[in-house]
């Protein structure tokens, strides 16, 4: 009797633990297709949030530089037919600089309204936490970084590139634009002047060429039987190359000049700027940079690794500060992650300069400024996690019945 007893018990306790375990199972089956549809659901927040900020800043840069360009073209540094060609590269060029951010605001702005309208309440009731969000937006910035790589690394330098084909292309034809036979061309502001006699069809050979140059107290004239404009990529700098002519230097206002005869001579027309270098840099080729060991090309080559960079640490951060309670004022995460985002670029612009202009090591860079960033993020993190663990909802997710 006593045997069947505990025969009859065993039976029990297997049948209940076995129902337990299905039970289990069951829901955890039944919960999985639900959070793939969430975590479907949040992620297609975000793209839409992120489509409609890469359109908006898109569309204020190139209204920036279309205005600056029709400057340019005015005032005949750039013609007309070679605006719209510049306009276009330009943009593919800078817009790497507009897709960490562009994400990192995406990310905020979706879980604001989700927050907003209790659906982060709902989920954390489901059992999908912070966890469950920052793994989310993890895969989805994952798959956009490949994007940013592709820009930063290949679209992007290839339009920089064509950017400064075009602008010298542009500087040899405004060169040539306003000069014409038997008139005089201002240039520096008026401390160089040319007059030609006569100008080749092609517009860039002249003949019977005058220049006057005022430097300090001295003034120079040059005539020349031809000349022609040289242009100086690196340094940006141009030039008129006199071909077989004389040369008259003297004080102003002294009838002592200095006569030189020459074959060949190069007068400096327009003084390059200093940005030039930074220019440079930014057309290379990637692979050109990652073959090189010289500082500025470890600069540039780490600088278009931060997009990739950034375009992860960033929507990661703008999760953790979202669950954050800022008051009333569920925009003012807006606030701090902006601020957040300014300090951390800033830092990143300043390793770059120091690092090109040998000031900073090349293995420190720009590394120690995404490292403090993934440190911040791991502490606010933990900090989440260890309100939670004593009991304590996240603050963004407390009801206010008021509303």
């Amino acid at each position: 009797m006593v045997l069947c007893l505990q025969t009859v018990k065993a039976c029990l306790v297997y049948s209940f633990q076995h129902l337990m375990q299905s039970g289990l199972a069951g829901r955890r089956r039944c919960l999985q297709p639900k959070k793939m549809i969430l975590e479907r659901y949040l992620q297609r927040e975000i793209l839409e949030k992120l489509i409609w900020i890469i359109g908006l800043l898109v569309l204020i840069l190139t209204s920036h530089r279309f205005v600056d360009y029709l400057e340019d073209a005015a005032a005949g540094h750039l013609p007309g037919g070679l605006l719209l060609g510049v306009l276009g590269a330009k943009m593919l060029a800078v817009v790497p600089r507009l897709l960490p951010v562009a994400v990192f605001l995406a990310v905020i702005l979706a879980l604001t309204r989700l927050s907003g309208d209790r659906e982060i309440i709902i989920m954390r009731v489901a059992g999908l936490g912070v966890g469950f969000m920052l793994w989310s937006v993890f895969k989805l910035s994952l798959a956009y970084a490949v994007l940013v790589a592709i820009m930063a690394f290949i679209i992007s330098p290839w339009a920089e590139n064509e950017v400064q084909l075009l602008r010298i292309r542009a500087q040899q034809e405004s060169d040539v634009t306003g000069i014409a036979p038997g008139r005089f061309k201002e240039f520096s502001n008026g401390d160089r002047v040319v007059y030609v006699r006569e100008l080749a069809a092609d517009g860039q050979l002249m003949m019977g060429v005058f220049l006057q140059v005022r430097e300090g107290d001295r003034i120079g004239l040059l005539t020349s039987d031809s000349a022609g404009f040289d242009f100086e990529e690196r340094s940006g700098s141009r030039y008129i190359v006199f071909a077989n002519g004389h040369r008259y230097i003297a004080p102003i206002g002294s009838q002592e000049y200095q006569i030189t005869s020459y074959r060949r001579y190069a007068q400096l027309i327009v003084q390059g700027g200093s940005g030039n270098l930074a220019a440079g840099l930014e057309g290379m080729p990637t692979l050109d940079l990652v073959h090189s060991d010289r500082p500025e090309y470890s600069g540039e080559l780490q600088w278009r690794l931060a997009y990739v960079i950034a375009s992860i640490l960033l929507p990661l951060l703008a999760v953790i500060i979202t669950r954050y309670s800022f008051g009333t004022n569920r925009y003012l995460a807006l606030l701090v992650a902006i601020l957040v985002y300014f300090i951390y670029s800033n830092l990143l612009s300043i390793s770059r300069t120091l690092v090109i202009r040998e000031l900073l090591p090349a293995w420190i860079g720009l590394w120690w400024a995404h490292i403090g960033l993934a440190m911040l993020i791991l502490a606010l993190y933990r900090s989440q996690q260890s309100a939670f663990g004593n009991g304590r909802p996240p603050a963004s997710d407390v009801v206010d019945d008021r509303r």
